[in-house]
């Protein structure tokens, strides 16, 4: 019995419509070829200019495009990018599209760079600690209420300024957690979940400095754990305002390897008249100065 209505894709296809819509924008001159072979039927490039610009045979190319071929590899897909000219989320949705995972670090801005929205969003935030950081638990910029409850970030050299280093070295931030090993161990995981795969000397001096200094700090790396946890909740004590507990949840910054840390506390609960009280006695200037 026929059926009406959309027929769905097969398996290929859509990779093979991107292609073929991708190289169809493209003109000859602008990638640097030649006009050949007399006047074209369509517009854009043809399949064999493709292939040539990518270094790679027409006919695997060509079977890429008819679906005939289940994906393609990493070097392959890199090519094809450069070769039709392809921006940041093009790139990123023929990775997808081939279900592979594209090796090339996201766009954007640098990982150090706090865009101005951001640092708007931090300061509006009067009520909630928040604490924004690198892919590697750098701390990019924090509010009022993030430097009552941690530490005066602007007093840590720059080059210090590591949430994971200051959560193992530094007592102030350490001691202001109450089950500080369980905080700890998220972070350590999560570094190591960024890491995997990385080779950055800045990375490796801070992995190897807390190896070298504290002795939970190296059980738990090589224990390999990895989570991106996302939200939770942790007690925090201050020795002026004692103890309270905060609901932390983090939030990704589009388009940034940064990840924005914030924490709350009920309206009209007691935690919050707490981290009020502690923001008054500790009130060091909100920045994201070196």
């Amino acid at each position: 019995m026929s059926t009406s209505g959309h027929r769905p894709e097969e398996p290929g296809t859509e990779l093979g419509a991107f292609l073929r819509a991708r190289r169809s924008k493209l003109d000859p001159g602008t990638v640097g070829l030649a006009e050949t072979g007399g006047p074209r039927r369509v517009p854009g490039l043809r399949r064999e200019e493709v292939a040539q610009l990518a270094t790679i045979s027409t006919d695997y190319y060509t079977r890429l495009e008819q679906g005939r071929l289940p994906g393609a590899s990493p070097a392959v897909l890199d090519a094809l990018a450069t070769a039709l000219r392809l921006g940041p989320d093009e790139r990123s949705y023929l990775y997808r599209l081939a279900n592979k995972s594209d090796r090339q670090p996201p766009s954007g801005p640098r990982t150090e760079q706090v865009l101005p929205h951001t640092r708007m969003l931090l300061d509006n935030l009067r009520d909630s600690p928040a604490v924004l950081l690198g892919p590697y638990l750098d701390v990019l910029a924090w509010n009022r209420p993030a430097a009552a409850v941690f530490t005066d970030f602007a007093a840590v050299p720059r080059r210090e300024r590591n949430f994971l280093r200051l959560l193992f070295l530094d007592p102030t931030v350490r001691g202001r957690y109450v089950d500080w090993s369980g905080i700890a161990r998220i972070c350590v995981a999560y570094v190591r979940t960024a890491a995997e795969g990385r080779d950055e000397p800045r990375l490796s001096a801070l992995i190897g400095e807390l190896s070298l200094r504290d002795p939970d700090f190296r059980t738990w790396w090589a224990e390999r754990h990895a989570t991106y946890q996302s939200h939770g909740t942790k007690t925090f004590v201050h020795p002026a305002a004692g103890r309270y507990t905060l609901h932390w949840q983090t939030l990704r910054i589009p388009d940034t390897q940064q990840t924005l840390m914030v924490m709350t506390a009920p309206a009209d609960s007691e935690d919050l008249a707490v981290l009020r009280r502690i923001e008054r006695l500790d009130t060091p200037t909100p920045t994201d100065a070196p």
